[in-house]
Formats: C-alpha cells, structure tokens, sequence
C-alpha cells in the first residue's frame, strides 16, 4: 500500500523529527544500529555518516519501499554502506551486537506496541539505545475531517475500522512505561508549523496524507477507483475549510511525540 514517491513529496518536513530525534542519541561507537520502518532509506543512509564504523540495517515490512532503498545512488550519502531488508517489526528482535534502534513514525501503526517495546527492551543489552518518534496528531483537524468524512454510508463499513482514534501514548505515558522497565528516559513532544506550499490543484494537506493516513483508505476503497475519487474529493472540500490558503502556503500545525530510551541503567 506504500508509494514511496507520494511518501518523499514532503521529504524536508519528514526529516525533521527523524534528525531531532536522533540527535538526542548519546551513543558514541554502536556496533550495529538498526532503523525499524526505514521506508524509502534517505533517512538511514544519514546514521552511516553519523556511526561509520557501525553496521547499518534499514528493515521495512513494504517491499515497495525496500526497492526503493536499496535503489539509492552515490547522491544519497552514506546510503552504499547500509543494508536494507523486508521485515516485519511486530516479530523482529535484536541480533546481541545491536546497540541502537531507531524507529521513526512506525508504531503508531502497530496496535499494543506497548508490548512490543517491553520485549525490545528485555531483550536488547544493558546500555543499549532506543530511539522512537511517533506522530501524536490523531486529533487534529485533519483526522477530525477525516474521520467525518468516513461515516459516511457510501464507505463508512471499509473505512471507519481503519481509522485510530488514539493509538499513541502522550511523551508521560511512554516516559512512565520506559522507567518501570529500568530505562533512563529522555521523553518530549514538539509542534512543527509547516508552511506547505500549494504547487498544483490538491490541497497540500491532502497531498501529504496521501503519502501516510490515506494509504491504507485507498486501498480498502481499491485504488483508483469511483468510490475513492468522491472519498478523495470529498476530504479535499473538508480539508480547504479547515485549512485555508494563506499567500500561497497553508499553515500544517503537526504535533509528534519523542522518547529516547537507555537499556538497564536507571537506578
């Protein structure tokens, strides 16, 4: 259900909280660092300039994306010396030489990921790293239109039981859940106004759902397809009211939730 192209059409605005949360990282020489949900690889290939003595792994349950990451060229830097792969982060666990994992913008598609990060961390070792960003705008406007948008009769039965109210934590939660686990914790939650600005017909908005939460939508309602079409438009209509074109630009307030996570060392 993945495009990558659709997904890199916003690319700087999409990096931003993969840098910032991997900035947060204190880990001077890992031997492996691996990036669960690497998507298209541009991000992944940037931690092989940051730790070049370390192995580098980007995994990806979309083989659409993993194609699209292992066809990186020398105008990607770093993107030659990482390994990229398909596989599926609800049963991947940690080699022992893992000593960083970062995943960014993965598990809020993954239900009772709770879970997930307590066996992460049981079994990764102590002082090993775990980095997670999350975005936590599940109620912002533009999941608010488009969840009206999807009880409509036509496709609210395909529709709605793909839609997640709350499927994150608040930066408290994971911050609480990592410390009972005896993790040191640097837990955080950041805003970004992007300034999106209108380069054809769609509504920058929609144009950037398109490339995450309307992915598995146009699947359900298959692809190109009638239904999508007036699903598609009627979304943009929302879209246009709740977020209007300001001289040229619309104002994409994006709400995201970071936690950095060390291994064993909470006394």
């Amino acid at each position: 259900m993945w495009d990558p192209a659709s997904y890199l059409r916003y690319g700087d605005e999409r990096s931003r909280p993969f840098l910032d949360l991997v900035a947060r990282v204190g880990a001077e020489a890992p031997g492996a660092v691996v990036d669960l949900g690497c998507g298209p690889g541009n991000l992944t290939a940037t931690l092989a300039l940051r730790w070049p003595a370390a192995r580098i792994t980007g995994l990806d349950s979309s083989a659409e994306m993993i194609a699209s990451a292992q066809a990186q060229d020398d105008t990607v830097p770093g993107a030659s010396s990482v390994g990229f792969a398909v596989a599926d982060v609800r049963t991947w666990s940690p080699e022992p030489e893992v000593d960083v994992v970062i995943s960014n913008a993965v598990l809020q598609w993954v239900p009772g990921h709770e879970a997930l990060l307590e066996r992460w961390v049981a079994e990764l070792g102590a002082g090993a790293w775990l980095a997670v960003q999350v975005p936590g705008n599940f109620d912002a406007a533009s999941h608010r239109a488009l969840r009206a948008v999807a009880a409509d009769p036509r496709w609210r039965d395909p529709v709605t039981p793909l839609l997640r109210a709350a499927p994150v934590l608040d930066a408290a939660g994971y911050a609480e859940l990592l410390t009972r686990l005896g993790c040191e914790v640097d837990a955080w939650e950041t805003t970004y106004m992007h300034l999106l600005p209108v380069r054809d017909a769609d509504h920058p908005v929609l144009a950037w759902m398109e490339g995450t939460a309307l992915r598995p939508v146009r699947t359900a309602l298959r692809g190109s397809g009638e239904a999508w079409a007036r699903f598609r438009a009627a979304l943009a209509e929302r879209l246009a009211e709740a977020y209007p074109v300001r001289d040229g630009l619309v104002f994409f307030p994006f709400r995201r939730i970071f936690f950095v996570a060390r291994t064993g060392t909470r006394r």
